[in-house]
């Protein structure tokens, strides 16, 4: 079986996060992020899920996931996965999309999964780029003309991305996203949207493709990883964002983003010791 790695590299010049991994077998649990992801597989197949939706993911494939789109992935056979993929956070893409469009609004992307040869020929350079420490300003040019591509052929406005939620369910999230450092049981959830607890869990996973906990250890995997890349310790890090103990942080960490917490924190570290962006798991 050929060999894990895991290689991230965030890029101060253009503002996005590229990763590459390679022979992984671990699946990925229903999540979602706050930030763009534009993912590319070069090998392997997996069976994707995306907001109720099912997909057979394979080489060649592009998937692209909104903030907020809830996504989870297994192995359909015995090939381990080969994906590179970008994380683009809303501040970025919100300057990139004035740069493409004229107009600073975030875009949504309309489909999940696709397969275009004029897209592929922006991404993958553009990625090679990143990770080998280029300073041309080419990456960019791949950059904006991959999102121009995008936006163009599978744009739509960011608001037609979000489903409709009752207001109960808001309130639910706005409490979570308030109280998240916080020991929360799911009794104060529900009288904070004023629901039953079954009327809770049924409205809020068809609402959000997510459970109420699942949406929490989301909000709290978000905010662990701007703290390590702060250079908070790990332990620091799980304890300022509400997680019981350091290793039910990392195993809930490592699930979500494919890395351990002290991996992540070392891009950061490395970058400003030595100046260097790249690391490898």
């Amino acid at each position: 079986m050929k060999k894990e790695t895991r290689t991230v590299v965030y890029d101060d010049e253009l503002r996005i996060e590229a990763y590459r991994f390679e022979g992984i077998v671990q699946p990925f649990p229903n999540h979602f992020h706050e930030y763009y992801v534009i993912g590319f597989v070069e090998d392997g197949e997996r069976c994707l899920s995306c907001k109720n939706r099912e997909y057979t993911i394979g080489r060649n494939d592009i998937v692209l996931f909104n903030p907020g789109d809830n996504h989870a992935c297994v192995q359909t056979d015995d090939r381990t996965l080969d994906y590179r993929g970008f994380n683009i956070t809303k501040e970025t893409m919100l300057d990139l999309a004035g740069e493409v469009t004229g107009k600073r609004l975030l875009p949504g992307f309309s489909k999940t999964v696709i397969s275009d040869e004029e897209i592929t020929c922006y991404l993958r350079p553009l990625h090679e780029r990143i990770m080998n420490g280029s300073m041309e300003f080419d990456k960019e040019e791949h950059l904006l003309l991959l999102l121009s591509v995008l936006i163009q052929r599978y744009g739509q406005p960011f608001e037609e991305c979000i489903p409709e939620c009752r207001k109960e369910i808001e309130k639910a999230c706005a409490f979570m996203e308030q109280h998240y450092t916080e020991r929360i049981y799911l009794d104060q959830i529900c009288r904070s949207a004023n629901l039953s607890k079954s009327t809770l869990l049924r409205a809020f996973a068809k609402a959000k493709g997510v459970t109420p906990y699942r949406y929490l250890e989301n909000i709290r995997i978000g905010a662990a990883k701007k703290l390590l890349e702060q250079g908070a310790a790990p332990i620091e890090a799980a304890m300022q964002t509400g997680f019981s103990d350091q290793s039910h942080f990392t195993n809930y960490f490592n699930s979500f983003i494919g890395l351990s917490p002290g991996a992540y924190r070392e891009i950061f570290l490395k970058k400003e010791e030595t100046g260097g962006e790249r690391h490898g798991a």
